[in-house]
């Protein structure tokens, strides 16, 4: 990668953007040996049969010009066969197997069946990676409401969200169920999905000779304001072959990914997960995650223990980076930049003991509404369902359950009004909020052993 070193890091009060990798120039540039590459080319035309050069290089996400050696020392070594093309020249060549290109092209399918884009070199993903990390993103307030928007939060908690997105490190959100917890970790993740500008995630690395596959079209969306090809065919075709500074294709420009997972996670789910009749090698959740947001919801409820799962990753909070390990027993160094956050109904302290509370920089509460609080959450959820303003079914929720003991949730505003609706409807009359629906309402859902 001919980019500056991680630490020439991106202006973020500029163009949001960290610079893109540049495509290859030769088959040096690229980090790939001309055995690996040869291999790849024979799998693929194995997989798909004959192809063009044209078709080769878009396959394989390399310029024509660093494929063309490997072809021409496979034609040279009489495993393909080349027909002519068009004026456009040798691109427009189509490429065949020969009988011996065919079995050379079976013993490279048992070591491994991996077809599609080159995968990049392990030190440019690193590189790329670190220059495009999490801290330092342009947040301010006026910026962070807008993700905001649809909830109500108090200042003080406000506040306190804000520079933990900053800091790119760790956050502990904790409280009581039905306050929002979830919503607010989510919607980090859609501020920094939205406002956070773009990444570039490459198709798969290469490491310890194996393929690591990391775009995920589950997880990673692609970034709509990626410049697109305005040109015909011909002149895009020219301007592949020239490459002269375009983006290396194959890195894919994404938003800052969110990676949410929850009582599921299990500790094979932050190790490489190999796919065995191919012989590859697919990224795990919390590496498809550098440059974003990796939520861990529900924490303390997981198929794994907490002190497993932090045990598993106490030094790359605090370090920065993780190792993973291929079948062969290897390790090789991986970024772990992304900003994680943990969500939880438990007491930390029950969770996790003070030497990893210390790593974890940002401790959020989210504690049950005050009643000005609970009355605006009430109001706007009224209002975005379609219902009358009703101060009086508030005051029969405080007077029958909450002055009684019971703590507010914020989530009862909702629970509660849906079910005000669902009443009205089933009895075919206009949706109207009043005490006495209320106090229906609340009989079926607040429970006398809440």
């Amino acid at each position: 990668m001919r980019n500056p070193k991680p630490s020439a890091m991106l202006d973020w009060e500029g163009s949001g953007l960290p610079e893109a990798p540049s495509a290859p120039e030769s088959l040096k540039e690229s980090g790939l040996t001309l055995g690996f590459l040869n291999d790849l080319l024979l799998r693929t035309l194995y997989t798909r049969g004959g192809m063009l050069g044209l078709d080769l290089a878009k396959l394989t996400c390399l310029p024509f010009k660093v494929i063309e050696e490997a072809l021409k020392f496979l034609k040279d070594e009489k495993c393909i066969e080349v027909a002519g093309g068009d004026l456009i020249g040798r691109v427009s060549y189509r490429f065949n197997l020969t009988e011996l290109g065919r079995r050379r092209a079976q013993d490279a399918m048992k070591l491994c069946a991996y077809v599609g884009p080159a995968p990049v070199p392990l030190e440019d993903y690193i590189e790329q990676t670190y220059r495009q990390a999490v801290t330092g993103i342009n947040c301010s307030p006026e910026m962070l409401r807008g993700a905001f928007t649809h909830l109500v939060l108090p200042d003080m908690l406000f506040n306190a969200i804000g520079p933990a997105i900053v800091s790119g490190k760790s956050v502990f959100i904790y409280g009581p169920p039905g306050n929002g917890k979830t919503s607010i970790a989510r919607s980090i993740g859609d501020f920094m999905n939205n406002a956070g500008g773009a990444v570039y995630v490459p198709f798969a690395f290469l490491a310890e000779n194996s393929i690591i596959t990391v775009f995920d079209h589950a997880l990673h969306q692609m970034d709509e304001d990626a410049p697109q090809d305005r040109m015909d065919d011909s002149e895009a075709t020219i301007r592949r072959l020239l490459n002269t500074g375009s983006v290396d294709p194959r890195w894919v420009r994404v938003r800052r990914p969110v990676v949410v997972t929850g009582g599921e996670l299990n500790l094979e789910m932050l190790d490489l997960r190999l796919n065995s009749d191919a012989n590859f090698y697919q990224a795990p959740l919390h590496v498809k995650a550098n440059g974003g947001v990796f939520l861990i919801d529900d924490f303390g409820r997981q198929l794994v223990s907490p002190k497993e799962l932090l045990n598993r990753w106490i030094l790359p909070l605090e370090d920065r980076h993780d190792f993973l390990t291929v079948a062969s027993g290897k390790k090789f160094q991986v970024p772990f930049e992304q900003l994680i956050i943990f969500s939880t109904n438990l007491d930390p302290r029950d969770l996790v003991d003070d030497a990893f509370l210390r790593r974890i920089r940002h401790k959020v509460e989210v504690n049950a509404p005050t009643r000005d609080v609970y009355e605006r959450i009430f109001l706007a959820m009224a209002k975005r369902l379609g219902m009358n303003p009703c101060p009086d079914a508030i005051d029969y929720l405080y007077e029958r359950y909450y002055d009684a003991g019971r703590s507010p949730r914020a989530s009862d505003c909702r629970d509660l009004l849906e079910i005000v609706q669902s009443i009205c409807r089933y009895r075919r009359q206009p949706v109207e909020l009043t005490r006495e629906l209320m106090a229906e309402s609340a009989s079926s859902f607040i429970a006398e052993f809440d």
